[in-house]
């Protein structure tokens, strides 16, 4: 055990630093700590937690790339067909980031009751399409299966249900225009097999997922022919660069869009998260460096004699400073454990209770999401660490101004 650790433990052991005049001081530098890394934890976990969980849905609806024709048309109708005999399609090999692709379609529709009428988004989908993200969504009843003849089995969202007091087994009439809207409308009869909830009203209030193939008798369009291809990658952060070669591989006729360019106004929000989150950090291991300044202050007076009687034994200033930082290390590291538990031990409860909600209308999702990472975890740790004891070595440079015979005389 070297000089200067033997001396701090011994201070740090103490009866006399427990309840010196110090000491409430730096408890409240240790508990500046503690709170610093419970909210630098939550403002990251649910920050992260927040935009992932709004990119799962609008992905869910779209895919993290979109590949349809060049044309204006702004809204949900698939017009113009693709055949899905493409080089790309069932498997982009030439993109290896790509997982996954199928083709939909969208037609809009109204449903019309007694009593209310109602605007609807059909999104058509086949055999290909992957069904992950509406497991994790579905709130009621099952999964429908189009892998075989054309049926009648959709999906309807909770938003609709609710409204047109719709449940499982219910069947209803749902009127779509044709392109000669002076002749009768196509009429198809649904049966509710599911209702899903994505928290996401925008999709939620218009989308009812069923059979391409109806869509595909309204247009008149062969079995081989879809509205737009979605296409899934692994890792979000790659959208990009991924939708770049996504671009480049594909006939000139086709548009490949990703999906933070088809909605950018919600990806730029969510990207102000990171700001917010990078401003609370700052903010939070500002306030307790400060805190930790001003208790090391209060300590190196308090114990003025010691320093005094250690220089006159003949320890230089480097090592008198040595023994006041193991004392900060021991404060910031004792901060550190309480705020890692008291943060961690809130996020697990949020995660797997839900105990703080959100307005799912403003925030696209009815609780606090919350990202559980080890690598944020150590990150906080460290760099709130490594500043606290960068900020210290201000203070420590005090010591050296000390005279020995001054500091002994001193009371």
């Amino acid at each position: 055990m070297n000089f200067e650790f033997f001396i701090a433990k011994r201070i740090i052991d103490s009866k006399a630093y427990k309840s010196s005049i110090s000491a409430p001081i730096i408890k409240i530098g240790i508990v500046a700590i503690a709170l610093g890394v419970i909210v630098m934890l939550i403002a990251i976990a649910t920050g992260i937690g927040l935009q992932q969980k709004i990119r799962e849905k609008v992905i869910a609806f779209n895919g993290h790339s979109i590949i349809e024709n060049y044309d204006n048309n702004s809204s949900q109708e698939s017009e113009r067909p693709i055949s899905n005999q493409q080089d790309f399609y069932p498997d982009f090999n030439s993109v290896s980031e790509v997982t996954h692709i199928q083709g939909t379609a969208t037609k809009s529709g109204i449903i019309r009751l007694e009593e209310e009428v109602e605007y609807v988004v059909l999104k058509g989908v086949g055999a290909d399409y992957d069904w992950r993200f509406f497991k994790d969504f579905l709130v009621e009843g099952r999964l429908p299966d189009y892998t075989k003849d054309i049926n009648e089995d959709v999906l309807i969202s909770q938003y609709l249900a609710n409204r047109l007091k719709f449940k499982l087994g219910d069947r209803f009439n749902t009127y779509f225009l044709k392109e000669d809207t002076s002749k009768s409308p196509n009429v198809r009869v649904f049966n509710v097999v599911g209702i899903y909830n994505s928290g996401f009203k925008e999709f939620d209030e218009q989308f009812i997922i069923g059979d391409i193939k109806h869509i595909q008798r309204f247009n008149k369009w062969k079995k081989d022919e879809v509205g737009r291809f979605e296409v899934f990658i692994e890792d979000f952060d790659d959208l990009e660069i991924v939708g770049n070669k996504v671009r480049n591989q594909i006939p000139s006729n086709l548009n490949a869009k990703t999906v933070s360019r088809k909605f950018p106004i919600i990806f730029e929000w969510i990207k102000i998260f990171d700001k917010n989150t990078y401003g609370i950090i700052s903010i939070m291991i500002l306030v307790a460096g400060i805190n930790m300044i001003t208790a090391l202050l209060v300590l190196i007076l308090e114990r003025t004699q010691m320093i005094g009687i250690l220089k006159a034994l003949g320890s230089n200033n480097l090592s008198i400073r040595k023994v006041f930082l193991y004392n900060a290390t021991y404060l910031i590291l004792k901060g550190l454990f309480w705020g890692n538990l008291i943060g961690l031990t809130l996020l697990l409860l949020q995660k797997y209770f839900g105990l703080f909600p959100l307005d799912p209308k403003t925030y696209y999702v009815s609780a606090v999401p919350v990202y559980i990472n080890v690598g944020y975890i150590i990150a906080v740790n460290i760099c709130t660490f490594v500043l606290c004891l960068l900020m210290l070595l201000i203070p420590s440079v005090i010591i050296t101004k000390i005279s020995p015979v001054k500091a002994i005389r001193f009371e």
